[in-house]
């Protein structure tokens, strides 16, 4: 193997143990996503797309050189009187172009699954900060709700002690309504009793003095009837 085809045989192991790396539960997505976002990566992501369409390019055209060597040695036909070491290098070189072609063909292969592990790496980290933002902001919101609500019942608690409240007071004025109103009419009974007394007071007045003026009359009529009784005598 040449030192180019070595090369590239390393970068497919090297490729092939990134993609264990990132398939594997090696770690989470947050500290992949962390690790490519470092200061490092990100100096790099700068030229990515420069980086990546030139091993990209390299590898295509060492595909198409492999593809080329396979159809050069696959179209040469072999004769009866070719000589078996020439057969055996033919067939040698033939296995050659076909190995280089998978090498090259599965080291195009990761990187495009490389390429992509990490944009959905990165894509499912942010989607569970995403998610993770919004379950605190749910959380939060139903902290929040139960609060309102806690509020909500004080005041209806508030409300209805304050209508309790307010039924109570509405029922002391009735009541005091009512005793006023039969105090009032206390009053009145108690005025007419007194003028009732009064009015009997002054009968008895205007009673006793006609008792009076009888008994003075009375005894009037005695004297005299006992100075008649004298002069007959």
């Amino acid at each position: 193997m040449g030192l180019v085809w070595t090369l590239i045989a390393g970068f497919l192991y090297a490729e092939i143990c990134v993609v264990l790396l990132l398939v594997l539960p090696v770690a989470s997505p947050y500290k992949w996503n962390r690790f490519f976002k470092s200061k490092f990566l990100a100096m790099i992501a700068r030229q990515a797309h420069l980086y990546f369409f030139l091993i990209m390019g390299v590898l295509v055209l060492f595909l198409l050189e492999a593809i080329r060597e396979m159809r050069k040695y696959s179209n040469q036909e072999h004769s009866s009187d070719v000589h078996l070491n020439t057969e055996m290098q033919h067939s040698m070189r033939l296995f050659r172009a076909q190995r280089n072609f998978y090498i090259s063909g599965f080291a195009i292969f990761l990187v495009l699954v490389i390429r992509r592990l990490v944009t959905l790496i990165s894509v499912q980290a942010n989607l569970l900060a995403q998610s993770e933002a919004s379950l605190k902001q749910a959380q939060s919101a139903s902290a929040t709700i139960h609060s309102l609500m806690e509020d909500r019942n004080t005041e209806k608690a508030d409300e209805a002690k304050e209508d309790s409240t307010l039924a109570e007071i509405t029922k002391m004025k009735e009541r005091i309504h009512e005793l006023t109103a039969q105090l009032n009419r206390e009053k009145k009974d108690k005025e007419a009793l007194k003028s009732q007394a009064e009015s009997l007071n002054k009968e008895y007045d205007r009673l006793t003095e006609e008792y009076s003026k009888l008994q003075k009359q009375m005894n009037i009529n005695a004297e005299g009837g006992d100075k008649a009784d004298k002069k007959a005598n």
